[in-house]
């Protein structure tokens, strides 16, 4: 797939596909997302070695990656997420078929499909499929912390 391409199905400028490519430019997450959604690979695929404990932010979310494992049906990516009071985060969709799971731990989080989202405060767990623009948001002002697993299915 050619940069021009890419760019233009993530909906990122070439010049920042070519800052990333070259290692001159930190993308946000918003960013990694929409690039790894366009070439159908998990998060990881483009973050550094295993021997980093890679962080990724945006506008709302932190998220420190804590482990990647496979089976014989799906890529899981297992983060240690927590989510600022404030604006809500858009994520782009994810490739066909990808599922988030989130256990919320403290505070009160709005996530999933952007025309549906659900909320959990402590102990709770949101599911949904993420092939479509999702978002996260910290619902008054204490700052969510929460685990999330991602979930991409083998093609």
């Amino acid at each position: 797939m050619s940069l021009s391409t890419l760019a233009r199905l993530a909906g990122v400028g070439k010049a920042t596909l070519s800052g990333l490519e070259n290692g001159t430019r930190n993308p946000t997450l918003e960013t990694l997302y929409a690039v790894t959604a366009q070439l159908g690979v998990p998060l990881t695929a483009v973050l550094s070695g295993p021997a980093e404990t890679p962080t990724v932010r945006g506008a709302a979310v932190g998220a420190t990656l804590l482990e990647v494992f496979s089976d014989t049906d799906a890529t899981y990516e297992l983060y240690r997420m927590r989510v600022s009071p404030g604006p809500a985060q858009l994520s782009p969709a994810h490739q066909s078929g990808v599922t988030e799971h989130v256990t919320v731990f403290s505070g009160v989080l709005r996530a999933g499909p952007v025309d549906a989202p659900l909320t959990a405060g402590p102990g709770g767990y949101l599911r949904w499929t993420s092939d479509v623009p999702h978002s996260y948001a910290a619902v008054g002002d204490e700052q969510v912390r929460a685990s999330l697993l991602l979930r991409y299915p083998r093609r």
